[in-house]
């Protein structure tokens, strides 16, 4: 069998991450939406509705915003997902490649983690401004603003308009430290993965070299719900604090936090801990089944573009 880490086959990776990402998004957006309101709710006086937990919210948005509230921001969330899980796996793997110096050679786990992390840093940089338009547009209700964004194009021009360039990386020092997610995300799946298949291969005495073969969907889908947990109980905090510097300034140009320090101290202030992880739950709701479908979405798709080109 060809080796996985051909050159060829880096397309097909980033092919296979951009369905991927698809996939979870079109299934899973209004959990994140809810999870972007709770995220920014200080317990201060604001003009978000206030939820008492994911079903309200989810029961108050339905009501009062229809189905449109529900999907507030699903362009830009289709598009950073399949361009972020796309260039992800994308430069994951080519970073793979450069680590991997033979086909019988196993990846140590930190060669895995600086893959995780390289790949993940390079994303995090292309990808923010669109981020930052998700954020503000999940956050926008009929009340929010008196000049209210009109979609994602819209969004960017006002903000380049009012607040200039830097406007569009505001977050980003959250965001690249939310690279250590990917990378604990990426570790923890190709540790156990390589667990499952040594496992398996033992169960069904084979010297099989890949093991790719043994796994199935439901696999797929326990490996990647159990390295999203890991990665979120560890790097939850970071997206706080990159969603509430994310948010619009107020109509007199006034960011309500002014950088990343400022956040975690009126957090730390105001909330305590418990503030560090507002919208876990409703985090967790969306993302273990999302990484499940985008594992499973992503192994499936390769192992069609390997029977595709005679590979299997």
């Amino acid at each position: 069998m060809t080796t996985m880490w051909s050159e060829d086959w880096k397309w097909e990776n980033a092919a296979a991450g951009a369905v991927a990402g698809f996939a979870t998004v079109a299934a899973l957006h209004p959990l994140d939406v809810v999870r972007t309101r709770f995220q920014v709710s200080d317990g201060r006086p604001s003009i978000l509705p206030q939820y008492k937990n994911t079903g309200h919210a989810i029961y108050t948005i339905a009501r009062s915003e229809g189905l449109r509230g529900l999907y507030a921001g699903f362009s830009p969330a289709v598009l950073g997902s399949t361009v972020s899980w796309g260039l992800y796996f994308f430069f994951y793997s080519r970073a793979k490649q450069r680590y991997h110096k033979g086909d019988n050679d196993k990846l140590s786990p930190g060669h895995h983690l600086a893959s995780a992390a390289e790949a993940g840093a390079l994303v995090c940089l292309i990808t923010n401004p669109i981020w930052l338009v998700k954020t503000r547009l999940q956050l926008q209700t009929p009340k929010h603003h008196s000049r209210p964004y009109a979609g994602f194009s819209d969004a960017l021009r006002t903000i380049l308009k009012e607040e200039g360039l830097s406007a569009l990386y505001r977050g980003i020092g959250p965001g690249l430290l939310l690279v250590t997610h990917g990378a604990i995300q990426f570790t923890a799946y190709e540790e156990l993965r390589s667990t499952f298949i040594y496992i398996k291969s033992r169960e069904v005495r084979t010297k099989n070299t890949g093991g790719e073969e043994l796994l199935n969907s439901f696999d797929y889908a326990t490996l990647g719900a159990a390295s999203k947990l890991a990665a979120i109980l560890l790097t939850y905090p970071y997206q706080v604090i990159r969603t509430r510097l994310q948010q619009r300034p107020s109509s007199k140009g006034t960011p309500k936090y002014l950088d990343s320090w400022h956040v975690v101290k009126e957090t730390a202030k105001f909330e305590g801990v418990r503030g560090f992880y507002k919208g876990i739950t409703s985090n967790l709701l969306k993302n273990l089944p999302a990484a499940s479908i985008t594992f499973v979405v992503y192994e499936n798709v390769l192992k069609i573009f390997r029977v595709a080109k005679g590979q299997s």
